[in-house]
């Protein structure tokens, strides 16, 4: 029993030196890091995140000089089809196989919540700037997932707030079926019964629908208010098309209310057909001289001005690689680490924070759609209404539910 006891000591000695050099290896200098960047590449979610965030990740990569700490940045991408299955899978060959260190965008929200339980249980850093379900930092939250952006409780609660202000205190949601719609119904529903609205009623309809004549008919039978569409994407234009067809707006008896609203949404809907409606945002391109220098940039090679995702993806990967930069590793909890506890300070946000939970706290904005008449150039959509702080725009941590497990 003694020698094998010693032959096993010794087994394991080996074993351990020889992880030890692998993970010498591993943060050997020259070794690349890897950042992924997986999204819907061709389908009704494109223009939120698709090709524009791997554009604002390679720009990011080329603004921060190509290397960190001697190393190689790469980048890749990835077009998930929206299927979580696929993403997932995706995720797993990149970390298992390609060796990737970070993975961002991750749109929609079933996406994110699938690709973040895979980050976990890797020990990857996964950053979500398209997925917004506010489970992320909340019953589904991962200490290896920061949610960096917006989320479906700022987008909804602020929207809801301001237009219950308004007298606007009798709704009915449409939401989509999957989990995006579910969250901002959610969220949304708790902000109108904490401010003694009334919820008239609610009807789901599948993803990528072409035809919602028949929820927006019970929409409008409810008399409700507020019509909210919980949707996004080619699901939120199709629904605000197909509802001026019915003449909900024109009755000037219900208001329609976007909850999960892009700047790419606004352009496809046109001035004439989405000008007046309230919505909140983490991002606008013309706000300020810092938003218009970065955008114009986005905007040279693309030819689109950016969404919130886009600008979101580069603020996060520029923060990400000054935080490898100042862990000396690119060590998934310590860069983790130095991440949380250095403040944000950009074009995109100004002192964001990274809460325990995940949660980058930054200021919101919430914005009115101009009048044609009142657009000054391509792209001028928005009057800023109002600047939410955002210690108030996001959920308190102490209602998050969050209970952190660590990783493996």
């Amino acid at each position: 029993m003694k020698i094998a006891s010693k032959k096993l000591r010794k087994l394991t000695s080996a074993v351990a030196l020889t992880l030890s050099a692998v993970g010498v290896w591993a943060q050997a200098p020259g070794a690349p890091v890897k950042i992924g960047v997986l999204t819907d590449m061709s389908s009704l979610f494109a223009d939120i995140g698709g090709q524009g965030s791997a554009v604002a990740l390679r720009m990011a990569v080329e603004d921060f000089g190509g290397k960190v700490l001697g190393m190689p940045i790469e980048v890749l991408q990835a077009d998930h089809q929206n299927k979580a299955d696929i993403a997932a899978n995706k995720a797993r060959e990149w970390f298992d196989v390609q060796g990737v260190d970070m993975v961002t965008d991750l749109l929609p929200s079933s996406v994110a919540l699938a690709v973040s339980d895979v980050g976990r249980q890797k020990n990857k850093v996964l950053i979500v700037n398209g997925g917004g379900t506010s489970r992320l930092t909340s019953e589904a939250c991962s200490p290896n997932t920061i949610h960096y952006t917006y989320d479906t409780y700022a987008l909804s609660t602020n929207t809801v707030n301001a237009l219950m202000a308004q007298g606007q205190d009798s709704w009915f949601f449409l939401t989509v079926d999957y989990a995006l719609g579910h969250s901002l119904e959610a969220d949304a529903m708790a902000a109108v019964k904490a401010r003694g609205g009334k919820i008239a009623g609610a009807v789901r309809h599948p993803i990528n629908s072409s035809d919602l004549a028949s929820y927006l008919l019970q929409a409008q039978g409810s008399k409700a208010k507020v019509i909210a569409l919980a949707d996004a994407g080619g699901d939120f234009t199709n629904a605000v098309k197909q509802a001026d067809q019915f003449g909900l707006r024109k009755s000037g008896k219900q208001t329609l209310a976007g909850l999960h609203v892009f700047i790419s949404d606004i352009h496809s809907l046109g001035l004439e057909q989405a000008q007046g409606m309230v919505l909140t945002t983490g991002f606008y391109w013309n706000q300020n001289d810092a938003t218009r220098k970065w955008a114009r940039r986005f905007f040279e090679k693309t030819k689109r001005m950016p969404t919130m995702v886009h600008a979101g993806v580069y603020s996060s990967t520029m923060h990400y690689l000054n935080a490898v930069k100042a862990a000396g590793s690119k060590a998934p909890q310590a860069v983790l680490a130095k991440m949380r506890e250095t403040p944000i300070n950009d074009f995109f946000a100004t002192n964001g924070r990274i809460l325990p939970n995940g949660r980058m706290v930054h200021d919101m904005l919430l914005v009115e759609v101009k009048k044609p008449s009142e657009s000054k150039e391509p792209w001028d959509y928005y009057t800023v209404k109002a600047v939410i702080p955002g210690a108030s725009a996001f959920m308190p941590l102490e209602k998050t539910n969050c209970k952190l497990q660590a990783t493996n």
